[in-house]
């Protein structure tokens, strides 16, 4: 009991912040005629303020201020942080190019590992030790803009973005309260709650959106707290945080080797994201789609936890789940038609599912029959 009381207010201070200031970014946002632009990429309609991230970073400022005094490693999350959330504000306000965008990015990842020292000093690759200063270096800040990029890049449907990063933020302050890690904690219960007194607002159908500023600002601080926390422990130094964040990564590295295949540029907007196959592809519809990628979201923080206290179930549970989402990418064609090797020996063993090698087993026509509705 005493443990709940000294944590509720570092998670209920930015939540109630964050509910507050929604409505005024709103009112802010249309005001100044920052709303969200349709593209290739997007499914709303209509005038939808996307500047909803500046409640979420202003309710998680303002707690840390007022609940927590900063060291060196928070300073440097705070200030990469803004660096990160101005970018963001920016493109959301002027559209900026991605070389600008990245560049605001880089800015913020360099201040957290020169100022906060956020980088890996050494960790094990099964069992090779590695401790070159500039692969970790690179590795640090690889990861960190990494996943700043793949948080935004789910940013596609109402709350997504959202209620992944707080299953995600939730999950790592947990297992940073296991490793005794109060910083962790708090950080954790900052970010989360600022997000999840967002969240009602921008839930399916969404009065306003989390923006640039905020998706990046999110996938920026969390890509950071997983360093905080795990910076020098072997076999979980990344592992873990990879598979909290399995969703937003497994996404990015698909997009980018589908457009790759296809001859695109690797920034260029398209209707292949997970989210889109769901909610398209799948007929799922919005909603739908949303709670299910909340649920696998969900199972990937439980094989995380559960990898922590027992390694071997843990390892069972993931590779279930490993294999769960190859047979989904397989079967929607995700990265390439053909791509599906476990369908393939199934279909030559069991005769099941019917296909041939180059067919996409979810019909394509029910997407390219929408982006032209979408089109006119």
């Amino acid at each position: 009991m005493n443990l709940i009381r000294g944590a509720l207010p570092y998670f209920l201070l930015p939540l109630v912040i964050s509910a507050l200031l929604v409505p005024i970014c709103k009112k802010i946002g249309f005001r100044l005629g920052i709303y969200a632009q349709e593209n290739a990429r997007t499914v709303h309609h209509g005038k939808i303020v996307r500047i909803g991230g500046v409640g979420i970073y202003i309710a998680f400022l303002l707690s840390l201020t007022i609940l927590w005094s900063a060291d060196d490693s928070i300073n440097g999350i705070l200030i990469g942080g803004f660096l990160v959330f101005i970018g963001g504000l920016l493109d959301d306000m002027y559209d900026l190019s991605p070389k600008i965008k990245l560049l605001f990015q880089i800015s913020g990842a360099i201040v957290a590992m020169v100022v906060g020292h956020l980088y890996l000093q050494d960790f094990h690759i099964l069992s090779i030790e590695v401790s070159n200063p500039i692969i970790n270096y690179l590795i640090s800040f690889f990861w960190i803009v990494g996943i700043t990029n793949a948080i935004n890049l789910i940013d596609g449907l109402d709350g997504l973005s959202c209620g992944i990063s707080s299953i995600v933020t939730i999950t790592i302050g947990l297992i940073g309260f296991f490793m005794g890690r109060r910083d962790i904690c708090i950080l954790a219960l900052c970010l989360s709650g600022a997000i999840l007194g967002f969240l009602p607002y921008n839930f399916h159908p969404a009065s306003i959106f989390v923006g640039d500023c905020g998706a990046q600002f999110m996938g920026f601080t969390i890509a950071c707290m997983s360093l905080l926390g795990f910076k020098t422990t072997a076999l979980i130094t990344l592992g873990l945080p990879i598979l909290v964040l399995f969703i937003p990564i497994s996404d990015t590295l698909i997009a980018i080797l589908r457009r790759k295949l296809k001859g695109q540029k690797i920034s260029e907007a398209d209707r292949g994201h997970l989210h889109h196959i769901l909610m398209i592809k799948l007929k799922l519809g919005h909603r739908r789609t949303v709670l299910v990628l909340y649920l696998v979201t969900l199972l990937f923080a439980v094989a995380a936890v559960l990898s922590y206290f027992h390694p071997v179930l843990g390892m069972w549970m993931i590779l279930v789940l490993l294999i769960g989402a190859d047979l989904f990418i397989e079967y929607t064609g995700m990265i390439n038609s053909k791509w599906h090797p476990i369908l393939s020996f199934s279909n030559k063993v069991f005769g099941w599912p019917k296909m041939k090698d180059g067919e996409d087993p979810v019909d394509t026509k029910i997407l390219e029959e929408k982006e032209k509705e979408d089109g006119n």
